[in-house]
């Protein structure tokens, strides 16, 4: 059973120091939540500090063995490419004196023919343009090439000159074309049989012969065209004396890929140990500094756990002891001393007593 009050205004001044004890309490418990949390950004700012310096550090590092490595590996590869272009230069050379080696006695074959058949149209006074190829398609037609030369040139004259002399005339009729083709047909059908007549007839003898020189020509240039292709699809090189270039390509590559391991062996080797000798260097410089920021931080989380236990305490102690009694809307030390002034100055007897005069002095 409580105990009655003896010492009125004796339990309002236990009561106004308590609380008073109480807002000291809790201005220390905000010192040290502030305190706490400036001191946990001033620690987490140094570790995160660390940890930039320490990734700079490492990237930059890294950074520098791929450029080191990866500027050797490029000048290899414009050495290799370089070798590479020497070889295929070397090889289109030793091909194109290989054709020409292997077709020369064809190309002297033709010359000679050639020549004979000059030989023979000028002894027999036949005109010059009689050796073309033109003419005997047109007047000795062997072969699918000279039948193509034919069919386009009758395309030619009898197709699309009397149709695009047609076509340019203003007023277009079905007689002018008609009339065009009879002027085509007698045009160029009679400079056909005059050519026919003037040589053809009058020199058999010499046109059948240099039919059979430029058949034995044509025949020439397509063993050579054979030959020329025979070659460029041989796969065998060991007749273009490569084997120098290809010595010197097998040892850059080799040395390609020995720069390549190293490179990752490099990278292997910062990875596993050197990042972490740079680590610790960098770590080392700060470590007194976070040490000191830890054990300050700990510190304060302590006082603060140690204010938040007092004021829990100094809290349960006055509700139980004093807000009970009096009422936790006057735990106030303002209103707990005008209380205790009431009763001194004898108007209240008790502390309800002096409650209610405070209640009527405030109304």
């Amino acid at each position: 059973m409580a105990q009655p009050i003896e010492d009125q205004v004796g339990f309002l001044g236990e009561a106004c120091r308590a609380v008073q004890e109480l807002s000291v309490s809790r201005s220390l418990l905000e010192k040290y939540r502030l305190e706490e949390k400036s001191l946990l950004r001033e620690l987490e700012a140094e570790r995160k500090a660390v940890t930039d310096a320490i990734s700079l550090t490492v990237k930059k590092r890294i950074q520098e063995i791929n450029d080191t490595y990866d500027g050797e590996i490029a000048k290899e590869q414009d050495h290799l490419k370089r070798l590479r272009n020497k070889r295929e230069k070397a090889k289109t050379q030793g091909v194109k004196e290989r054709i020409e080696e292997e077709t020369q006695e064809l190309k002297d074959k033709n010359r000679e023919l050639f020549a004979e058949l000059k030989s023979v149209f000028k002894r027999d006074h036949v005109p010059s343009y009689c050796r073309s190829t033109w003419y005997y398609a047109l007047f000795f037609t062997r072969g699918f090439s000279e039948f193509i030369i034919l069919f386009f040139t009758a395309l030619i004259f009898f197709l699309a000159i009397p149709c695009g002399i047609y076509f340019l005339i203003p007023e277009r009729k079905a007689f002018y074309l008609a009339g065009i083709y009879f002027v085509s047909i007698l045009l160029f059908g009679g400079i056909y049989i005059l050519i026919n007549n003037r040589t053809r007839v009058r020199h058999p003898e010499a046109l059948k012969k240099g039919r059979a020189i430029k058949n034995s020509i044509k025949s020439n240039r397509r063993k050579l065209r054979s030959i020329v292709r025979s070659i460029k699809k041989d796969r065998n090189e060991t007749v273009y004396n490569l084997e120098r270039f290809d010595d010197e390509i097998a040892k850059t590559e080799q040395d390609l890929a020995d720069i390549a391991d190293k490179k990752q062996e490099a990278l292997n080797t910062f990875d596993k140990v050197t990042s972490t000798i740079i680590s610790d260097e960098i770590a080392s410089s700060k470590r007194e500094k976070i040490s000191q920021l830890e054990k300050e931080h700990e510190d304060a989380v302590n006082n603060w756990k140690e204010a938040q236990i007092r004021v829990k305490e100094q809290t349960l102690f006055i509700n139980d002891n004093y807000a009970s009694y009096i009422g936790s809307e006057f735990m106030i030390p303002e209103k707990l001393d005008q209380l205790a002034d009431i009763i001194r100055m004898g108007k209240a007897l008790t502390i309800s007593e002096a409650k209610e005069i405070y209640n009527t002095m405030k109304d």
